[in-house]
């Protein structure tokens, strides 16, 4: 496995970053634990714009590109709220006064939203600090709750693709659930579980800290205690010629005994992400990133491969990943506490070792 070098970009900003995402065009929107919002675009460390700080930390960033003629926003979660912001704007000082939209999700004064995801610039899906789990309909600010949720914090929420109207959260309860948003019922549910301690030492919890699913349908869910569950039930394969498969009426995606359990770091992996459908890459509380390569053998089980890896060189903790077809970036804190970003070039030739 070939190891990745240094960062080619490090910038610093003045509060601990805690959620990034990247955009069209190399460009990448920065939020942090003081409220405030910067935009870059890679390879320039130059603030473009920046949002002044909204009250609460930016838990979460979400691109929105609804079509060709309408108007692109970044959507944003602070405490309570999602805001929405024109990507394009004259100023380059923005406040909370220039929001195009502000929504209170929140149940009551302490239920945060953690995480927002947008889907074809029309919905918004969320989780929240009390386990709330909902979507909102953009055009009319309508927010519609599932009608259960996690007992507690949900932190991670994903659109399935090709699905209109399913959608998976995971929580801090350890479990995945995946929803028929229109019925607001829950379809399938995956609890796991933690692996029994291994020379007496125990690890955290087997929280779910990240959510990705390729567009193939196939399913990374990163916890606490250092692992990745591939769910492969859900995955789109090709069938041989002149074969007819019938679709199947929902996602199969956390069907256990079609899963793959790996163990990535030693501590909590805090982000999962598909550079495409069969590269996989992790990245650690500490700054440990990985990439691997995923396939089927020839009696159809999910295999890993180890591609390449990479450290963070100045980050103290991650908080954050965002990763395109030419950037990796990374965000959280320094030793100092303050903010930094790191972003590696996109390497597509490294050779993968089997695990």
């Amino acid at each position: 496995m070939a190891t990745r070098g240094a960062p080619e970009i490090t910038i610093k900003v003045p509060s601990a970053v805690s959620s990034l995402a990247l955009g069209l065009d190399d460009a990448l929107c920065v939020g942090s634990d003081d409220g405030s919002v910067r935009w870059y675009k890679l390879p320039s460390g130059r603030v473009l714009r920046a949002i002044k700080p909204l009250g609460e930390e930016i838990s979460s960033i979400a691109w929105s590109h609804p079509s060709k003629d309408d108007v692109s926003n970044v959507w944003v979660s602070s405490g309570r709220r999602v805001l929405s912001f024109p990507v394009e704007s004259h100023k380059m000082i923005i406040s909370v006064e220039d929001a195009t939209t502000t929504l209170d999700i929140g149940e009551d004064e302490e239920d945060l939203v953690n995480e927002a995801r947008s889907k074809n610039g029309k919905y918004l899906a969320f989780g929240t600090d009390s386990g709330s789990v909902g979507t909102i309909e953009l055009s009319s600010g309508k927010i519609f709750r599932m009608k259960s949720g996690h007992t507690t914090v949900c932190g991670c929420v994903k659109f399935v693709p090709d699905r209109p109207n399913e959608l998976l959260s995971g929580g801090f309860d350890s479990a995945l659930l995946h929803f028929d948003i229109g019925q607001g019922s829950v379809l399938s549910r995956f609890d796991v579980t933690a692996p029994p301690p291994t020379a007496g030492v125990s690890l955290s919890p087997p929280f779910v800290l990240s959510l990705a699913i390729s567009t193939t349908g196939l399913l990374a869910a990163s916890t606490a205690d250092g692992r990745v569950w591939l769910g492969g039930g859900g995955e789109k394969r090709s069938i041989p010629q002149g074969a007819k498969k019938k679709r199947s009426r929902k996602w199969e995606g956390l069907r256990e005994e079609e899963g793959l359990w790996m163990q990535v770091a030693d501590g909590p992996v805090v982000a999962v992400a598909f550079r495409d459908n069969e590269r996989l890459v992790t990245c650690s509380l500490l700054g440990a990133v990985t990439e691997f390569d995923i396939s089927r053998n020839v009696q159809g089980n999910l295999e890993t491969a180890k591609r390449w890896s990479a450290a963070a060189t100045s980050l103290e903790k991650v908080n954050a990943m965002s990763i395109s077809r030419s950037w990796l970036v990374l965000g959280g804190f320094g030793k100092d506490g303050k903010g930094i970003i790191e972003a590696w070039r996109d390497v597509t030739d490294t050779p993968a070792q089997s695990l």
